[in-house]
């Protein structure tokens, strides 16, 4: 009887050992430090003489704690494979944010990989005896593929989404740009043939960063997404500008081709694992991140399944052909200053080669600051209450009349430091374009913005391969830059004209 009463008086020391145990193991496993405490305090319930009551009023806080750390465990994100609490996404970075932050380095890298050749055709013009009038046709080979996969491109971004398109096209132009110094060292036939693919796997870049920004982020936030994605624009820029001359002196012709082609790949691998069409079909988003994009949008469009886009009906309306000579103006400026201007500083101002990648690199840097400040400023007017169809008008104006002035007042520069100003200031105006034309093409027709963009694109590069190829013969005819820089403005000034009479910020198709 003794004996069985000494068992029975054991049997609960037996199952407290038990109990704590598996305590132990499994604070061990949560590793949230409480190993120590638990265990003394565990081994005095058994031995320490408590009475009944004290026993199971310890074992009850001994399974709450146990049960506050399991928790603390689940809130911590250690169960992987779900999307976790909603406390735990709060300190996350939103999905938004690193979709945009991942465009604007593919759009630096789709710059930076036009750049380099505006830097390295300077030695290869002089290893194999090119013109100046040649040059511009190599630096226009580039728009020849370009203006063909822009239209198309705009549909496939239409019908299947941003993602997939620009991986594709990602991946092609850094196979182009890789092969380019073989090319140009094999015969100038295989030079432009690999530029014109580049240029063909480049257009697909900016319809569908217009697209998938309008598809995650909500309208009073697109401004400043798309400011940022073109800030990366331009400063691929400044990279391609900068780099391009020291892997030349350090590696030679090869260097900055391969740099810029293994970057591409690198971005490509990022780029397939995380992220989406459409923010509904992401994983890791939060309820209120999508409910805030849901919510900022006055229609939320989904993809266009295999639709023919109504061209004659695009066409057929003024606000239409108001974005296309925008983009037509906008380009034949832009790509006069990205071509030639290290060609102009080292001509006009007999600056070598670096100094003149330094002179034009300045420019671009400046463009990105001021292209960002331009979309902030776009959607702060309109959060403020102005109608889109103004905020757009008054962005564009700026974008047109304030490069125009500065390429007058660039005829008289007389140093290149004035010259290296009045650029600057030009190209800082014109990124407010940014906030104008190319956010518009959304607002008129959002179901149709990637077709819209292609055609306009596609005119844009028509005028950019004159505009490249025309400086070329007018530098070798008259011997100064004066008399296109006069004409550029000019076309500044009547764009910004029909820009005011014709462009609407409502819904057209």
């Amino acid at each position: 009887m003794a004996a069985k009463s000494l068992m029975h008086a054991s049997s609960p020391c037996h199952s407290c050992f038990s109990s704590s145990q598996s305590s132990l193991i499994n604070f061990r496993r949560t590793q949230l430090g409480f190993e120590n405490s638990v265990k003394w305090e565990s081994l005095s319930l058994c031995f320490g003489g408590k009475s009944g009551g004290v026993e199971r009023l310890q074992r009850k806080e001994r399974k709450s704690l146990q049960v506050r750390c399991t928790a603390e465990f689940i809130d911590r994100g250690m169960l992987m494979g779900r999307r976790g609490r909603e406390e735990a996404k709060v300190m996350n970075v939103p999905e938004r944010f690193k979709v945009v932050a991942l465009m604007a380095c593919v759009m630096c890298l789709c710059n930076a990989d036009r750049v380099v050749m505006s830097v390295a055709i300077v030695p290869l013009a002089a290893k194999h005896g090119w013109s100046n009038s040649f040059l511009g046709i190599v630096q226009s080979s580039f728009l020849w593929g370009y203006i063909f996969s822009s239209v198309v491109g705009g549909a496939l971004v239409d019908k299947y989404g941003g993602k997939r398109v620009i991986a594709t096209g990602v991946a092609l132009w850094s196979f182009a740009t890789l092969l380019t110094p073989w090319a140009a060292n094999h015969s100038t036939g295989s030079l432009l043939a690999v530029r014109a693919f580049f240029g063909l796997a480049e257009g697909v870049a900016l319809p569908s960063m217009g697209i998938l920004l309008s598809r995650w982020f909500p309208n009073h936030e697109r401004a400043s997404a798309v400011g940022f994605s073109m800030a990366g624009f331009h400063l691929g820029n400044v990279a391609g500008l900068l780099l391009t001359p020291i892997m030349l002196s350090s590696v030679g012709i090869t260097g900055p081709f391969i740099l810029f082609s293994s970057l591409g790949i690198l971005w490509l691998m990022t780029w397939t694992r995380g992220v989406t069409n459409d923010p509904q079909d992401n994983h890791f988003i939060s309820k209120s991140e999508l409910r805030l994009i849901q919510d900022g949008k006055a229609e939320y469009s989904s993809l266009n399944k295999g639709e023919l886009p109504p061209v004659r009906l695009l066409l057929s309306k003024l606000p239409t052909w108001a974005i296309i000579f925008a983009n037509i103006t906008n380009n034949w400026g832009y790509f006069v200053l990205l071509s030639w201007m290290p060609v102009y500083f080292k001509t006009v101002f007999n600056v070598n080669l670096k100094q003149a990648a330094w002179f034009s690199a300045v420019p671009w840097g400046t463009m990105a600051v001021s292209g960002y400040f331009a979309g902030r400023t776009s959607d702060y007017l309109i959060k403020a209450g102005l109608s889109l169809t103004l905020v757009r008008k008054i962005m564009q104006s700026i974008g047109f009349i304030g490069p125009g002035v500065s390429l007058l007042c660039l005829n008289y520069a007389k140093t290149p430091e004035s010259a290296l100003l009045l650029i600057t200031i030009a190209l800082s105006l014109s990124s407010f374009s940014q906030a104008g034309f190319l956010l518009n093409m959304q607002d008129i027709a959002p179901q149709y913005a990637g077709f819209l963009h292609g055609i306009s694109n596609s005119a844009g590069t028509l005028a950019a391969i004159v505009s490249t190829i025309g400086t070329g013969y007018f530098v070798q005819w008259l011997g100064s830059f004066q008399a296109f820089l006069t004409v550029t403005a000019a076309l500044y000034f009547m764009s910004a004209i029909f820009w005011n009479l014709f462009a609407t910020g409502e819904r057209v198709f």
